[in-house]
């Protein structure tokens, strides 16, 4: 035997407005379709469960039985209905990125301050990773998302199987001590001869800086190989050397005696968010992603990707 939930609720009616058409104005229904699905009860059950009496319906005893029972089943099904309305209004989402410094100053406290205000069941987490490992923390399954740069001289070997939805594009900019390069603006090429400070070859700004000048026909004379670009930055404003430093790195670093260099041959790059295809979260994740497109925006910076 199987009973509507629908046809129950009518039962439950009829018991305690004691007409037909009692019962159907409360429910929304004409008479006649409430006769036809008490009938059809009836039939369900395959006993009797009304009596008329005049204008009335009495219920039989099996009658009342079941309305005890429907009593308690639409009651549960209705603190049921509750209970989940409830969780998926208080529902919290929990997603980690994987950053690194100038993101997670640069973009990120606007970004996470109107996804908060808007969507605030959306909690993001961050971990600061070095920029070339966060993919494959997203591909582990260690991060639901990270934050990934692909730079216009060296663009990195994309995995299928990871989404890349583009955020900012950054142009890049020579931090040379002040005074050194008087015109404001410079090719690659103009500053070949100056002493270098630039992260190793083993991460993936150092080996992008090394193929941009190499394309501009010469090989950088690196004096100091720093991974920080705080420590670079400290060292560029100490007379040290030259570096380059990206849009969002100038809004954290600039130590007192540097001048800011514009590179007329631009050097781009494309900072992107990458995510699993598969991710269970996409409507929220989805969501992050323009919280942080909003806030590049207001930085001045497009998403009109750097790569080919």
């Amino acid at each position: 035997m199987e009973l509507s939930l629908h046809r129950l609720r009518m039962l439950r009616e009829l018991h305690r407005r004691g007409t037909v058409t009692a019962a159907a104005a409360a429910l929304h229904y004409t008479a006649s379709a409430v006769s036809q699905q008490l009938a059809q009860l009836e039939r369900d059950v395959g006993a009797k469960l009304f009596e008329r009496l005049g204008r009335r319906v009495q219920l039989t005893e099996l009658g009342k039985l079941l309305t005890e029972h429907a009593e308690e089943i639409l009651g549960s099904v209705d603190r049921a209905t509750l209970a989940l309305e409830e969780a998926q209004e208080s529902r919290t989402v929990r997603l980690t990125a994987g950053v690194w410094a100038s993101v997670a100053s640069g973009l990120l406290p606007t970004a996470l301050t109107a996804l908060a205000g808007e969507h605030p069941g959306i909690e993001v987490r961050t971990r600061e990773l070095a920029p070339e490992d966060t993919a494959e923390a997203v591909r582990d399954g260690s991060l639901d998302l990270s934050f990934v740069i692909d730079y216009s001289d060296a663009p990195t070997a994309w995995d299928p199987g990871l989404e890349r939805a583009v955020v900012a594009v950054e142009r890049l900019h020579a931090a040379v001590p002040r005074g050194a390069v008087p015109s404001g603006s410079a090719s690659l090429d103009d500053l070949a001869e100056h002493p270098w400070i630039l992260a190793s070859a083993k991460s993936h700004f150092g080996r992008a800086m090394r193929t941009a000048c190499q394309r501009h026909g010469f090989a950088p004379k690196i004096n100091h190989e720093v991974e920080e670009q705080s420590t670079a930055m400290a060292m560029v404003g100490a007379g040290l050397g030259i570096t380059l430093v990206s849009d969002l790195g100038l809004r954290l670093l600039r130590p007192p005696g540097i001048d800011v260099v514009t590179l007329t041959t631009p050097l781009l790059r494309t900072v992107s968010i990458a995510y699993r295809r598969t991710a269970s979260r996409l409507p929220a994740l989805h969501l992050v992603i323009e919280a942080v497109r909003a806030s590049a925006a207001e930085l001045g910076l497009g998403t009109e990707s750097a790569l080919p």
